[in-house]
């Protein structure tokens, strides 16, 4: 390992060591990467892939690191963390960098008047994670946003360009959640038109909402959970909680919801809890371990298991548990 450290430094002159990663995600939690680097363009993130493979050296690429949980003892590999930033307006479409932050980039519609992406105002994380988990809020996904994607394809270090249909989008997932080959570079973006005012309004809306119903001011990695989409028939189950009715007829049940009715809200283990607030949500109180974080999220799927039938899928990546 020594002698592929001393290559893949000279061969990337800005790679860094030991850099604790929990500077780098909304959690705050995360060990050191044996290797770090910030690719600022392609050139660099297909150099740094390329080379990390050669060497056999295991790479993680990140975004914003808003929905990734890194293991108390880091990552044994190279950690390449993507910085290309940038949106600009070309023939009414939206072109935005993957690095871009996506209150960046809801700033942007609005000074330019294009309505849509008011709920991604104020929400944690890049242009590409976002469309890497098809991120929503509010009843709003951005995939109905998207026109196409420009990604790298790492098999074959080939850069393509997909459909919004080619993406495969579903609720909280798409085509780049299942096929990890392929990196988002730039996202395309079809948006129509409204008034500053209206867009305004809409985004104070949505803010109002996150300070009142969401908890700010923790680190955390927003909703934890992907919202079920399904129905209990059970009626004893449905006696018990009335509500469930009418998240029948919608065929989705919020995993706040189920986790709050399981006895779970502020249960804490360790520096970690689940959010009174928001039971989709867990909290790092300070100091909150990666362990502390995953034994929650454990509890809260055996929970919800035994309680509705029901097994909660995270939308956080694991990285580097065993």
């Amino acid at each position: 390992m020594l002698k592929n450290k001393q290559k893949l430094s000279e061969l990337l002159p800005e790679l860094q060591e030991k850099v604790l990663l929990k500077n780098y995600t909304t959690f705050k939690i995360g060990g050191p990467a044996r290797y770090f680097f910030v690719a600022k363009n392609k050139d660099d993130l297909i150099s740094a892939l390329k080379n990390a493979k050669k060497l056999e050296i295991p790479g993680f690429v990140i975004g914003g690191g808003s929905n990734v949980l890194f293991s108390d003892k880091g990552f044994k590999g190279l950690v390449i963390k993507i910085a290309f930033l940038g949106v600009k307006l070309e023939n009414e479409k939206i072109y935005a960098r993957s690095g871009t932050e996506l209150s960046k980039l809801a700033n942007f519609c609005l000074e330019n008047s294009f309505g849509g992406l008011e709920w991604a105002m104020g929400v944690p994380g890049t242009v590409g994670g976002a469309v890497f988990g098809n991120a929503q809020a509010f009843g709003d996904k951005i995939s109905e946003s998207v026109e196409s994607v420009e990604v790298l394809d790492t098999k074959n270090t080939e850069i393509k360009t997909l459909s919004k249909e080619q993406c495969n989008f579903s609720l909280k997932n798409s085509i780049f959640k299942k096929n990890k080959t392929l990196i988002i570079l730039s996202v395309v973006f079809s948006l129509k038109k409204d008034s500053r005012q209206n867009i305004q309004e809409k985004i104070d809306k949505c803010l109002q909402y996150r300070k009142t119903k969401h908890p700010i001011n923790f680190p955390s990695a927003g909703s934890v959970f992907v919202n079920p989409e399904t129905k209990i028939k059970n009626k004893k189950i449905i006696d018990k909680y009335p509500e469930l009715a009418q998240f029948n007829e919608k065929g989705v049940i919020p995993a706040g919801y189920l986790i709050q009715k399981s006895g779970l809200a502020r249960k804490k283990i360790g520096n970690a809890q689940i959010s009174e607030l928001h039971c989709n949500f867990i909290i790092n109180l300070g100091g909150a371990s990666a362990k502390d974080v995953f034994s929650l999220i454990k509890l809260a799927q055996r929970k919800v298991k035994n309680n509705f039938g029901i097994l909660l899928i995270p939308e956080v990546q694991f990285v580097g548990f065993k």
